[in-house]
């Protein structure tokens, strides 16, 4: 089983934009843009609060089992987050061995040097654009990512890239490198809402397959979120156009 832990900056912040035509940027303004402004967000956001409810289904050997957790979380910038359990229905077992291993993970990825090594840029990643797509809430560049190393954290695959915000709305992809010997063929697709002035997670859906036989399947819905914005960085290196 397996969440994807990239770090696409603890948030996403949005910035207004103005109505008119927007010039399609090339993969590298895009890519530019994204860092740039990932960085940016990093610095902004001060805290959140939210609720997150995981539900679990296995199938196969040797029986179907379900369990689901509904979890308090605190992010409190840069490196800290805690997560108190509110409720657990369904199956022990997976409960312990994987639902809350999953929040072991999390914790995990935010601590000493795994920030940098599984942040979203040219260190970790290749980029390389593949579409660009007009939807009704607005456009979005389309971007495949491979990883440089083969890190847990770190994942194959494709995002998209709100072309005004500079965020990413949308992931599917693959583990690096499968992070359990148990599962094999993981697959995840995590989408994103806007709250309040930042991007944040909304939805997570994932699948692997059990090397004993059997699959299991993973939603995180995320929800109650309320955000605190730190005060406006006064002549930031960050700064530049939106």
């Amino acid at each position: 089983m397996y969440v994807a832990s990239m770090q696409l900056a603890p948030a996403q912040q949005s910035a207004a934009v103005g109505s008119g035509s927007r010039a399609v940027l090339s993969p590298e303004q895009v890519v530019d843009n994204l860092i740039r402004r990932n960085l940016e967000r990093a610095q902004r956001l001060a805290a959140y609060h939210g609720t997150r409810v995981y539900r679990l289904e296995y199938r196969g050997f040797p029986g179907s089992r379900s369990a689901g957790i509904v979890v308090d979380v605190t992010y409190t910038s840069p490196q800290t987050k805690k997560f108190i359990i509110l409720s657990e229905t369904g199956s022990k077992l997976l409960i312990e061995r994987v639902l809350k291993k999953l929040l072991q993970s999390e914790t995990e990825a935010l601590s000493e040097e795994n920030p940098r090594r599984t942040a979203l840029n040219r260190d970790n990643y290749k980029f390389a654009q593949v579409g660009y797509e007009s939807t009704p809430t607005g456009a979005l560049y389309v971007l495949s990512l491979e990883s440089r190393t083969k890190n847990k954290f770190l994942y194959r695959g494709r995002i998209w890239v709100d072309a005004a915000d500079f965020a990413v709305v949308r992931l599917e992809g693959e583990p690096a490198k499968n992070p359990s010997f148990w599962t094999k063929d993981s697959k995840i697709e995590q989408t994103y809402t806007k709250v309040n002035d930042f991007w944040l997670p909304a939805l997570n859906r994932s699948t692997s397959d059990i090397r004993l036989g059997g699959r299991a399947d993973l939603t995180i819905e995320y929800k109650d979120y309320h955000t605190t914005a730190a005060p406006p960085l006064k002549d930031s290196k960050f700064a530049g156009n939106r």
